[in-house]
């Protein structure tokens, strides 16, 4: 028994079958960002007051360099993920909401890629 509609079944029109890799990748990343967030907060607080080299000295070693291109790259996937749920959710217009995915995919990896290449230039920097 189906619960789709007979002009349904006929356009072919049902589930697109992407929605649960979207759900579990978004899951996934929110569930990397609790410790990653933890880390990244608790070490910034501890270093309040630090001064740029000690800072960049820090963030400049391999685990903590590591960790913070996790944080990255998991923070602007989980973010570009619910925002693309947002737009195709609430913008109707199709020309608008395929403005929007573009400008928030590209504005994501842009943003992504330079928090990722100042982690590199402090890895390969020496201070």
């Amino acid at each position: 028994m189906s619960l789709r509609s007979p002009l349904a079944r006929v356009r072919g029109l049902g589930s697109a079958k992407d929605g649960t890799s979207h759900w579990w990748a978004q899951r996934l990343t929110a569930l990397a960002l609790i410790p990653l967030t933890v880390w990244f907060c608790i070490s910034v607080i501890a270093m309040s007051g630090a001064d740029y080299v000690t800072v960049a000295t820090w963030a400049g070693s391999p685990l903590v360099g590591g960790l913070l291109i996790l944080l990255i790259v998991a923070t602007f996937y989980h973010g570009a993920l619910g925002l693309q749920v947002v737009i195709e959710d609430y913008v109707h217009r199709e020309m608008v909401k395929l403005v929007m995915l573009l400008v928030v995919k590209a504005t994501s990896l842009v943003l992504a890629l330079t928090g990722i290449l100042s982690v590199l230039i402090l890895l390969f920097s020496r201070t």
